[in-house]
């Protein structure tokens, strides 16, 4: 089953309506999702505003961008250490 993917709109205002007294259950079947998903939004998104939200998801993003980044290093600098090992003696 593929992952939905919720806006951060629809994430405050599920909190929001959690904040208003409605249970969990409730805000879960209302956006197709479990109630853990709930719980979790709960403890990533509590007491933050939007801009907050919208900072922490760009932070992800480029912390995602940068881990690429150095993984791509890391092979490139074994391949030319191989490649080091390889050549022979004197060339």
């Amino acid at each position: 089953m593929a992952k939905r993917k919720h806006s951060e709109g629809q994430i405050r205002q599920a909190l929001k309506s959690l904040q208003g007294g409605r249970t969990a259950d409730d805000v879960a079947q209302e956006l197709g999702v479990s109630r853990h998903t709930v719980y979790s939004w709960k403890a990533k998104y509590w007491g933050m505003d939007a801009t907050e939200v919208e900072e922490l998801k760009q932070l992800r993003e480029e912390n995602s961008r940068l881990k690429k980044l150095i993984a791509d290093l890391i092979l490139d600098s074994d391949v030319l250490q191989s490649a080091l090992r390889r050549s022979p003696p004197g060339s």
